[in-house]
């Protein structure tokens, strides 16, 4: 399963917002740095209207979604590249992680310690980056210099890679992120083998007060991530309060929609993120419809038709014979799979066939 890794510098709402994405005590959540020190990791259920439309044509009571896990991660510090603070312990973590999503403090409280002084989201971001470039800087050096050995062997993998990671040095030295690094189609994959912190994809998530959520464009803070985050990285952005988040957690469901009503919102940030986060590792949604269950299955975009039967079973995929498919949107708007059939929306499709998010399907397969 995928991981997306939850960063930012201390204090910020990492544990507080891991603690509500998983609703669970399992990160401690305190007002002092390096509270979290070894990752906590739980797996989140991807909020998915879809479910409940198919689980009322199907006519069954089980619903399964889709889920994706979340890494809460020591919190960094300046200086994290040499080893300050917990910065040899965050940056191993980061490394293992597939995506990363970002928390920045953008609310004022005198009572939460901010360990830079003053609450200031631009300068966190780009505290973090820096730390991200420089570590990436010392490991393009030393895969350089083994890279430039092989070479005198003749090595002409080793010659591409020396190529790229001269390239790539020089973009890292001037403070620049390797995801901005302009790269052909081919040599993508030959960037990815070098294990870069700064070239993963960032979701950046900001943490608000309560006051602030029916109307984030308001806040400051928020406007000027927005505007950094836009110009800089063409990210996108998420605005939570951890707080409410956690808040929420303990009431049942309808108390917890009359508190977001209050708050003048109509559904969680965390809703929000989560999705923001599934997209951003680059998955995907098909769906299987029965009377035994409705479930949602998770894909990386551009799998095609036996890859994505594999995801149910190995046999799947090796024995696949044909993939009957229909849209999500095709078969709510029509009303069942007989009515999608004779409408002819209902089709037989190969081992070529793309799968596109929302695809419902049933797999034919030879044992």
């Amino acid at each position: 399963m995928l991981q997306a890794g939850i960063v930012g510098l201390p204090n910020v709402g990492k544990s507080t917002l891991f603690n509500a994405l998983t609703r669970s005590r399992k990160a401690e959540a305190a007002n002092y740095p390096f509270c979290t020190i070894e990752p906590n990791v739980g797996v989140v259920e991807v909020p998915d209207g879809r479910l409940k439309e198919l689980q009322r044509i199907a006519g069954t009571k089980v619903v399964i979604p889709a889920a994706i896990e979340f890494v809460d991660i020591a919190g960094l510090v300046a200086g994290a590249s040499k080893g300050e603070g917990l910065g040899n312990k965050f940056l191993a973590n980061i490394r293992e992680v597939d995506a990363v999503v970002h928390v920045v403090r953008c609310f004022d409280n005198d009572d939460i310690v901010h360990n830079m002084g003053k609450v200031d989201p631009v300068r966190d971001i780009g505290v973090i980056e820096t730390e991200l470039i420089l570590a990436d800087i010392q490991s393009v050096e030393q895969q350089l210099d083994r890279g430039q050995k092989k070479i005198k062997s003749q090595d002409k993998d080793a010659v591409a890679n020396v190529d790229l990671l001269g390239r790539l040095l020089a973009h890292l030295n001037q403070g620049r992120s390797a995801s901005s690094l302009e790269v052909k189609d081919d040599e993508r994959p030959r960037l990815k083998t070098f294990g870069l912190l700064s070239g993963k994809s960032v979701l950046y998530a900001c943490n608000v007060g309560e006051a602030d959520l029916a109307d984030p464009s308001a806040n400051r803070h928020v406007a000027a991530v927005r505007e950094h985050v836009a110009s800089q990285h063409g990210s996108e952005t998420v605005v939570i309060c951890a707080q409410v988040e956690a808040e929420l957690c303990e009431l049942p469901p309808e108390e917890a929609a009359e508190y977001l009503n209050s708050l003048g919102v109509r559904d969680s940030g965390v809703s929000d993120l989560i999705r923001g986060a599934y997209s951003l590792l680059g998955l995907a949604t098909y769906f299987t419809a029965g009377e035994k269950e409705v479930r949602a299955w998770t894909f990386r975009q551009g799998m095609t038709a036996p890859q994505c039967a594999g995801v149910i079973h190995t046999d799947f995929e090796k024995g696949f014979i044909k993939a009957e498919v229909v849209s999500y949107e095709d078969l709510v708007r029509l009303g069942s799979v007989a009515a999608a059939r004779d409408a002819g929306k209902y089709r037989l499709e190969g081992k070529d066939y793309p799968f596109r998010d929302g695809d419902v399907a049933l797999f034919r397969f030879a044992n």
